[in-house]
């Protein structure tokens, strides 16, 4: 169980980091973040686990940089999702999940470490 928070609170805090830094990402309060940094956890867990097996040949031909469009398609579909967390458009969401992909490996291993 506190591993779990441990990584929720992480996401959360990666999911901050990547609004801070692109321009068409919103969030609206820290109930927004953890709502959404939750949210696309789910999301990434269950749905883009479906989408990443069944775009396997697609994932194959270029090389795994399709799993970066899958995950940007959850990070907006998150943003879709809950209030207060907002997405402009694709490219928002490929680099905000990308971002979020880069600094939730850098807090795990700051904290892990």
């Amino acid at each position: 169980m506190r591993t779990w928070v441990i990584n929720w609170l992480l996401s959360t805090l990666s999911l901050l980091v990547a609004a801070w830094i692109v321009p068409g990402i919103q969030v609206r309060g820290a109930l927004a973040a953890l709502a959404a940094g939750a949210l696309i956890g789910f999301l990434n867990a269950t749905l883009g686990l479906v989408l990443k097996i069944l775009t396997l040949p697609l994932t194959i031909v270029t090389l795994g940089l399709f799993l970066l469009v899958v995950n940007a398609l959850m990070f907006w579909l998150a943003a879709a999702i809950v209030p207060g967390f907002s997405v402009r458009g694709f490219w928002s969401a490929f680099l905000g999940a990308l971002l979020m992909s880069l600094a939730g490996i850098l807090l795990r291993r700051l904290v892990v470490a």
